[in-house]
């Protein structure tokens, strides 16, 4: 595919996401930008956070992965059932219930200012890297197709990238994504239906002899009891997707915030409940045309050394797969990546302008100047982590996200924990440092693991490790605290 076509590709789509934003974001106001002034209609949000769950990572390097792992991703899919119906019915109810902006603000009530601050920045920490990590994977597939058959550098692709989100979320944010997000989740779901059937009609097969090709394949393999040791064991991999569905989507103020935008709990709880039966069909049909992508790069010849995230980019963009699944692979890539970093970058500013700049608490006057500016800064900072990290990449990326995930989102999670299981107060202004020595102690631990526990192996259960070290020093930490638990628990009870 010629680097013009893919040009005018993305200038048609982002012209349509581009009108998009304009019917919808003609209220340009702090309620619309952060909440959507509470009116998202709950179909539309569980539609759109279906692309924004699977994102760029999920279209490129969940097909990519089986080749290494097969379909034990899907132990982690069946995790995240479970931790959704923890997020529907006791995180949500509580966000409802206290009226939150940003769902940090819970920490502030429940510990104080210090642990406020704590759960705000390692959220910042942790968006920044995992809307870096699916931005790179945009970036990586727009500098195949156009800016390196024009001999310019990657970083020129990644400054595209990131400045095309800006565009179509300055102005009304949440507002403007809940919708934008839906058309991107179609697009992304349209690509691989495409691609999928392409493989299938090129390889001569009918519906009956795809779905044996799969299982035949070797790559179809769910389930892994064998080895305990292992980090693809069912239980291991099982509750590692029940507690990073909690942390990455019940504690984050990315998801959460569209949440937030429904008009009540209760529609918020039908968005959530039926997203994540949808969710589970999708991930099945991901994992099913990897496995097919692979068939196919055998069945054809193509490049066996291409490394498994840049296969499916590969084989599109040369036209193996046709030029109707090349276009739409295009326009998938860029809605998968775009529909959850688009409201990573909202949600940043969000919780910027609330948790550290105090809006909510301020006179309005100059509210709506230093929103821009602040998503102005984080669209810059995201072009810098993205640089750095094409510097030092050398794995697939949905590995790396999950293993960064269980480092900064492990004290998120032992903090809300703490704070929703008991009734004991903290010394507050020694849980910062608590929420470094946690993370540092995971990363002792899982490096040392096989050495010390037998061969062990910790993998994506790095998360509730880290959660329970970081509940079990604040434990310690409230021995010698004589504050009483706040009178806001026991109101939390009822919840």
């Amino acid at each position: 595919m010629s680097p013009a076509t893919v040009i005018w590709i993305i200038v048609v789509y982002f012209g349509i996401l581009i009108l998009v934003s304009f019917l919808t974001g003609r209220d340009d106001s702090n309620a619309a930008f952060f909440i959507g002034k509470k009116e998202s209609p709950w179909y539309v949000v569980a539609f759109g956070m279906i692309g924004a769950s699977l994102s760029g990572v999920t279209f490129i390097s969940v097909p990519g992965w089986v080749a290494t792992s097969q379909f034990s991703y899907m132990q982690m899919v069946l995790g995240y059932l479970a931790g959704y119906l923890v997020i529907g019915l006791v995180l949500m109810p509580l966000y409802y219930k206290l009226n939150l902006t940003s769902i940090y603000g819970y920490l502030e009530q429940r510990f104080g200012f210090w642990s406020y601050k704590t759960g705000a920045f390692y959220f910042l920490l942790s968006r920044v890297i995992g809307a870096s990590f699916r931005l790179f994977l945009v970036a990586i597939s727009l500098h195949i197709a156009v800016f390196e058959q024009m001999g310019l550098p990657f970083w020129i692709a990644v400054l595209v990238a990131v400045c095309l989100i800006w565009v179509y979320t300055f102005k009304s944010g949440i507002k403007t994504i809940i919708w934008t997000d839906t058309l991107q989740t179609a697009a992304m779901l349209l690509a691989v239906g495409v691609t999928i059937y392409t493989i299938k009609d090129s390889m001569g097969w009918n519906f009956s002899d795809m779905t044996a090709a799969v299982g035949d394949s070797g790559y179809a393999q769910w389930f892994f009891w064998d080895d305990w040791n292992s980090d693809r064991h069912f239980v291991k991999q099982f509750l590692a997707g029940m507690f990073i569905t909690i942390a990455m989507t019940g504690l984050d103020q990315d998801m959460m915030q569209k949440n937030l935008s429904c008009k009540s709990i209760g529609e918020a709880q039908k968005n959530m409940f039926w997203f994540s039966i949808v969710l589970v069909v999708a991930n099945v049909l991901f994992l099913s045309m990897g496995a097919m992508l692979f068939l196919f790069r055998d069945a054809i010849g193509f490049d066996p050394a291409a490394t498994a995230d840049k296969l499916f980019p590969g084989l599109a963009l040369s036209g193996e797969l046709g030029t109707v699944a090349g276009v739409l692979f295009v326009v998938g890539l860029v809605a998968a990546a775009y529909s959850s970093a688009d409201s990573a970058l909202t949600a940043l500013t969000t919780s910027f302008c609330v948790d550290f700049l105090g809006m909510e608490k301020k006179p309005k006057t100059s509210d709506k100047t230093t929103r821009k500016l602040v998503h102005i800064g984080f669209t810059a900072l995201l072009f810098v982590v993205i640089v750095i990290f094409e510097a030092i990449n050398d794995q697939s990326v949905i590995s790396g996200l999950f293993k960064v995930a269980g480092y900064t989102y492990g004290p998120l999670l032992g903090l809300y924990a703490f704070g929703m299981f008991t009734k004991r107060q903290v010394i507050d202004r020694f849980v910062p440092a608590l929420c470094v020595i946690a993370p540092l102690l995971s990363y002792v631990l899982q490096a040392n693991s096989e050495a010390w526990f037998g061969g062990y192996k910790i993998g994506f259960e790095l998360l509730l490790i880290n959660g329970m070290l970081t509940f079990s020093g604040l434990y310690l930490l409230s021995l010698s605290s004589t504050a009483q638990s706040p009178p806001l628990l026991d109101d939390l009870e009822s919840v």
